[in-house]
């Protein structure tokens, strides 16, 4: 198998897959095999997210690590979706002094990494602003 190959499989890499209990309806990323709330008594189904949800905290990331060379500053959020499920994720498409709690966001697809110059690049899930509804 080649490596991009490998990486597209990985369902929760490249979509917003997480499960959801079947007893509670409580929703988990990433995915779990058992309902901490529940234990063994629930039912745990593969769930795919929305894709919303809103900012309930941030940092700006102004010291860049080697991978992010040239990039900062940068928001990194933790995302809470209406699903209750909260992601750690890179804000993208907005001012770090733009940025605030309780903004709406919404997942979009993006470039994370590059192995090298020549090396395989990575995607995944990041946030940006959306409208209020």
């Amino acid at each position: 198998m080649t490596v991009p190959r490998f990486w597209r499989k990985i369902d929760n890499r490249y979509n917003l897959r997480g499960t959801r209990c079947g007893n509670c309806g409580t929703a988990f990323f990433p995915p779990r095999r058992i309902c901490p709330g529940c234990r063994r008594d629930g039912s745990v189904e593969t769930y795919d997210f929305e894709g919303r949800g809103e900012v309930i905290t941030f940092t700006v990331i102004r010291a860049e690590p080697p991978s992010m060379d040239g990039q900062t500053p940068y928001v990194v959020a933790i995302i809470e979706t209406p699903e209750g499920a909260r992601f750690t994720s890179q804000l993208v498409d907005v001012e770090p002094d733009d940025v605030e709690i309780g903004m709406p966001v919404e997942a979009t697809f993006r470039k994370i990494a590059e192995d090298g110059a020549d090396g395989v690049i990575h995607y995944g899930v990041k946030f940006e602003p959306t409208a209020r509804d």
